[in-house]
Parts: structure tokens; C-alpha cells; sequence
């Protein structure tokens, strides 16, 4: 999810209360003032003597020459860097975005769609001076709703093999899917298998919509910014992926992360000549999206049939991304 700034200079108490209740984490003040906000809620302050200071931490460049975008690229390099431009233009933002993944830039109503959607992946984050509440939460709930496109493709199901008991975990997120919706889940964090929701009707158990049987606990889950963890790991208060079977992507909250001993199976599928799998609970209710948005059941999958998987060449580090010869 890209992050949003609200800057509220000069100070506005209702202002400040709304960026706290929409989730705003960061808030550009006056000089003088974070003690006063930090008794308002939990938020960190961008100021001359704040939480993160502007000018080292915080830095803000005007764009007007091709000079100026070197330097946003390389001051971005250690700090958060937030564009500023007297005519918005389109262009050079492009520029910025194919050099650096640490780019924010001031938006207006007006731009806010056109900046996130920067070749494709946008700004890291948007920098918004609003004129009242309202725009605040629209903003807000614009990003929520957006997610940069994940790449998804065909697999075909090599294996299907039934195991011993193994834990599992069930994701419990603070967000309603429905059908085709779920998580990416693997054996291998660059072979990710999209896992659906326990959204779907069935005679055995009532539907948990915000639920993923995610499967065993080893496994890889991805997460927003292109990091992984795994699923043992995650806890209430997690930042979590949400997909879809097009590849559209928006955050959710971990609320729970249920884990317990079940009977497990394993799937393997093929791409390309690329063989990996994932280790899911042996149960009826747990689904894997097939192409169409369409979904299937563990119980009926078969060898020869198709599912969506996500596929990427790199490894990981710590849940980061990086390039190395990986093996898994």
C-alpha cells in the first residue's frame, strides 16, 4: 500500500484527529507542535525538531530541471524525498520513478489517481495538503483500494499427494473477500500459489470471507512492497497481500493468525519447466483460483489442471527481494 503524509501546516486539531482515525502514520507539522499531537494519538511527526526532521529525513526538492531529477535520485537514496513541481507534470515523475523506488510527491485532488499510477507501480508515497476532512478520508480510502498490479500466470498441477498431519495457519484478516480473492502462498517465495478465501458456500462449515486457510506454517505468504514472510511469523497487526485471480492487489491487517495441527497435503505445478509447491490443509473448504476467477477444491484438484501462481526470479532475503543464484 502506498503510504500518505498529510501535511497540516499550519496547525488544525480536527485535521490532525482525522489523519489518526484514517490511519495515517506520518503528519507534517509546525515546529513546536509534536508534543501536542503525540497526546492526540499515535503518530509520527515530520518537523524542524519532530519524529523525523525535515531537511535530513524528511527532504523536499523542487522540480524544475533535468539537474533537479539527479538530485532527488540521490538524496532519495537516504531519505524520504517528496517532488515538488509548480506545473505537475507527468513526465519527469516517470523519469524518477524508473531510478528510484524511495520517490513521494506533493498531489492535489485532481492528481492523486494519475501519481499512483506512474509506469504502472507509482510513488512510494503521496504528500496531500488537504482543505478539510473529507479529502483526507477520500484519499485514504482511494489508497486502501489501490494496489500496484501483481503479474499472475497459468500453472499445470504435476502432483497431488496426500501427506501426514502437519500445523497450519489460518490468516484472519481485518478485510471481507469474496470469491477468487485470497492470498499468495508457496513452498518457494518466487513460486507463490494464489490460495482463496474461505468465502465460498459449502454444506461442511458457514463461510469465514475474511479468512485464509493459508496452510503450513513454513510456507511464504507476500506482503505489501514486494516482501515476504512466513506464515508463522505473521501476527495481529501485520500488513497482509490481498489478490486477486486478475492480479489486482489492495492491504489488509492481520487480526489473527490461527494455528493449529491438521492433515495436510502437498501440490506441485509446472511453468515454463518450473516445478514448486505448497503444503495446504486436507480439507474441502480450501481452495486454489484457477484461471477466470474461478476456484477449485484441494479434494477435486487433479493432475493437468490449471490454477494461478505467481512467478519471479529472484530470491529472498530476510522477506526482501534479491538477486542471487537460489536454490529451494
Amino acid at each position: 500500500m502506498k503510504e500518505l503524509i498529510i501535511d497540516v501546516r499550519p496547525y488544525n486539531k480536527e485535521l490532525i484527529t482525522a489523519a489518526i482515525e484514517a490511519g495515517v502514520k506520518k503528519i507534517i507539522v509546525d515546529e513546536g507542535k509534536t508534543t501536542e499531537v503525540h497526546k492526540l494519538g499515535k503518530i509520527e511527526t515530520i518537523a524542524n525538531d519532530g519524529d523525523h526532521i525535515i531537511g535530513k529525513d524528511f527532504i523536499e526538492i523542487e522540480l524544475n530541471s533535468k539537474e533537479d531529477e539527479e538530485k532527488i535520485v540521490e538524496q532519495s537514496k537516504e531519505s524520504i524525498v517528496v517532488v515538488k513541481t509548480s506545473s505537475w507534470k507527468i513526465i519527469p515523475l516517470e523519469n524518477l520513478v524508473s531510478k528510484s523506488d524511495n520517490i513521494y510527491s506533493y498531489v492535489t485532488m485532481d492528481d492523486v489517481g494519475a501519481v499512483l499510477g506512474v509506469l504502472e507501480k507509482g510513488v512510494k508515497g503521496i504528500v496531500l495538503k488537504p482543505k478539510n476532512i473529507e479529502e483526507i478520508i477520500q484519499v485514504s480510502n482511494l489508497l486502501k483500494e489501490t494496489g500496484s498490479k501483481i503479474k499472475l500466470t497459468e500453472a499445470t498441477v504435476t502432483k497431488v499427494k496426500v501427506l501426514l498431519s502437519g500445523d497450519r495457519a489460518c490468516i484472519d484478516t481485518c478485510t471481507l473477500m469474496s470469491s477468487g480473492q485470497g492470498m499468495l502462498i508457496g513452498n518457494s517465495s518466487n513460486f507463490l500459489f494464489l490460495v482463496n478465501s474461505e468465502s465460498v458456500e459449502s454444506d461442511y462449515c458457514d463461510t469465514r470471507p475474511f479468512r485464509v486457510n493459508a496452510g503450513a506454517i513454513h510456507s511464504y505468504a507476500l506482503l505489501p512492497n514486494n516482501k515476504t514472510k512466513y506464515l508463522s511469523e505473521l501476527a495481529s497487526g501485520d500488513e497482509v497481500l490481498i489478490i486477486d485471480g486478475g492480479g489486482n492487489t489492495k492491504s489488509s491487517i492481520v487480526g489473527r493468525n490461527k494455528i493449529e495441527e491438521r492433515p495436510m497435503m502437498l501440490i506441485e505445478a509446472k511453468v515454463n519447466g518450473k516445478v514448486s509447491g505448497v503444503v495446504l490443509q486436507n480439507a474441502e473448504t480450501i481452495r486454489l483460483v484457477q484461471p477466470g476467477n474461478k476456484v477449485i477444491s484441494v479434494l477435486e484438484l487433479a493432475k493437468g489442471d490449471k490454477v494461478i501462481v505467481r512467478v519471479d526470479g529472484v530470491g529472498r532475503h530476510f522477506g526482501k527481494a534479491i538477486k542471487e543464484k537460489l536454490k529451494e
